[in-house]
């Protein structure tokens, strides 16, 4: 298994633990900082492993950041009408 997926694997584990937290203040914050931190992994896993394990770990973060996915399709949607 390569660095990269680990890397994936570590940050799917980190931000089930991080959402199974009992704080509703620091959900946001902590979601800003996965966001930040997936963004190299997902070109690095494009990079060093291939395209369909990127997407699929696009799918992953998206499943476990519903609301920040969700919230910017309401955006996208606001700025296409």
């Amino acid at each position: 298994m390569s660095a990269a997926a680990i890397a994936a694997l570590l940050w799917l584990v980190a931000a089930n633990l991080i959402a199974m937290l009992p704080s509703k203040r620091h959900h946001w914050p902590a979601a800003c900082v996965l966001i930040t931190i997936a963004l190299p992994i997902v070109a690095w896993l494009w990079v060093s492993v291939a395209t369909w394990a990127a997407l699929l770990f696009v799918v992953a973060a998206g499943s476990v950041l519903r609301y920040p996915v969700f919230y910017a399709a309401l955006w996208l949607r606001g700025l296409l009408r």
